[in-house]
């Protein structure tokens, strides 16, 4: 084992060579120093070794939380949603039934189940799944990537069943006490920020874009029939054109001077917290902002044909219609009755 030396600035210095490799590191404290060697030496002679004998090398000298470690270093990074899947991470490593003590090379199926069981004592089913697609795809990640599996044990462990999708539509009664409540005023400029959550809600109902798009949404991305998303800022990560009516049109026209680059000039959280605010402030619940979305989507789909509504929400499977177009059955038979069964 290669010994740390000391540098003048008060740092440790170790160098390795393993089978004509060579690597050099160097750490705050000779602990870490001796401890990065051991790691590094080892993975080194997996990699010399290759295939299924390396990955059980590596296994055996890394737990499942330097998985996790590593996986949120460098992985989580590269996505989109990176800082909501740190958090996740974090409190996935807090459950008691996390086995993250656990070799690698030891950890199996039953070590996931009894965590998943666990989890879903505590959880929905909703943010069990998440989980554990999320520690799948880590597993994955190591086995693939790193070399530091044999197989993923994930494989073998059953998901939950996918959660009931929400159906809730906001009534056009709780929508004129929401706007009451925030200050909404069709004639008066934006002077609030409660107002400027008004508008956005509209918009919301009017178009079904998200609240990030929407708290996203620049001026300089706003025409005169339609609004474009870019790539960087929609769930999807792909653009999309979203229609405006003359009253969405309206709507965000009489948004300007409230900020000079933003519409809304809104930030997402502060959407979020401020809309949870009022509702409450108005006697109301049983809804969030997003179920403004299953609202637009419902109502356009009286209109849209159903391709036209997944360009417009960004669906690349026209199915996902199915989950936020939430009619009632009442609303159906009007239209049946107004005409449009061939059947009398």
């Amino acid at each position: 084992m290669a010994t740390p030396q000391k540098t003048a600035a008060g740092t440790w210095r170790i160098q390795i060579e393993v089978r004509g490799k060579r690597d050099a590191g160097t750490f705050p404290t000779k602990r870490e120093a001796v401890e990065w060697a051991a790691q590094r030496t080892a993975e080194l002679r997996a990699q010399a070794v290759g295939g299924k004998a390396g990955a059980r090398m590596l296994g055996e000298t890394r737990t499942v939380n330097d998985a996790v470690k590593r996986y949120r270093d460098e992985v989580s990074p590269t996505k989109r949603g990176w800082a909501k899947e740190w958090v996740r991470l974090d409190a996935i490593q807090k459950h008691e039934a996390w086995p993250g003590r656990r070799l690698l090379a030891q950890l199996d199926s039953q070590d996931l189940i009894a965590w998943r069981d666990a989890r879903l004592k505590v959880v929905s089913r909703s943010s069990v799944l998440r989980d554990m697609v999320l520690i799948g795809h880590m597993l994955e990640t190591a086995r693939k990537e790193w070399n530091w599996l044999e197989s993923n044990p994930m494989r073998d462990v059953t998901k939950p069943a996918e959660p009931d999708h929400r159906e809730r539509i906001i009534s056009g009664p709780e929508i004129r006490r929401m706007l009451r409540m925030l200050g909404w005023s069709r004639r008066k400029p934006i002077r609030s920020v409660s107002q400027a959550v008004a508008h956005c809600f509209i918009a919301a109902l009017q178009t079904g874009m998200r609240a990030g798009e929407l708290t996203g949404l620049e001026w300089g991305d706003v025409r005169e029939d339609y609004c474009t998303l870019h790539a960087g800022r929609t769930k999807t990560g792909k653009a999309r054109q979203v229609p405006l009516t003359r009253a969405a049109r309206r709507n965000l026209e009489a948004c300007r001077g409230w900020d000079e680059t933003l519409v809304f000039g809104l930030k997402p959280q502060t959407l979020d917290a401020m809309f949870r605010k009022y509702r409450a402030r108005a006697g109301l619940d049983g809804f969030t902002f997003h179920d403004s979305r299953h609202t637009a989507a419902t109502r356009m789909a009286q209109v849209l044909h159903v391709l036209d509504l997944c360009k417009v929400f960004g669906w690349e499977n026209t199915t996902r219609a199915l989950t936020y177009y939430n009619p009632k059955g009442s609303d159906i038979a009007a239209r049946l009755n107004a005409g449009a069964s061939p059947i009398r």
